[in-house]
C-alpha cells in the first residue's frame, strides 16, 4: 500500500493543468505516452492506481507511457474516457 502524502493542490492549479493539458492536445504536441503520462500526473495517481481505476495492467500502461506497447483502441478509450477524450484519426503534422 502507497503511504505518500499527497500535498494538496488548489483548484486553480488543477483547472490550469487540464486548461494546459486540453491545449496540448488540440495543438496536436502530445505522443500518445506523453498524454497518458499527463492524465496520469493531473490525476495524481501511481501507475498502479491508474492502471487499477482504467482497468487496465500495470505492465501494459508502463509500455503505453515508454512508447514502446501496441495499444487497442479499447484500452486507448478506457485510459482517455476520464478525460472527456474519444479516440480517433487526426491528421499528420507536415513536416
Amino acid at each position: 500500500m502507497d503511504k505518500r502524502v499527497k500535498k494538496p493542490i488548489s483548484p486553480e492549479v488543477a483547472a490550469s493543468r487540464r486548461e494546459t493539458f486540453y491545449a496540448d492536445i488540440a495543438s496536436g504536441t502530445l505522443t500518445i505516452s506523453e498524454a497518458v503520462v499527463a492524465m496520469r500526473k493531473i490525476s495524481r495517481l501511481t501507475q498502479q492506481e491508474f492502471a487499477t481505476h482504467r482497468g487496465i495492467s500495470v505492465q501494459a500502461l508502463k509500455q503505453i507511457e515508454a512508447g514502446t506497447a501496441n495499444p487497442t483502441v479499447q484500452t486507448l478509450q478506457s485510459i482517455s474516457d476520464i478525460f472527456g477524450l474519444k479516440i480517433g484519426f487526426v491528421p499528420k503534422k507536415p513536416g
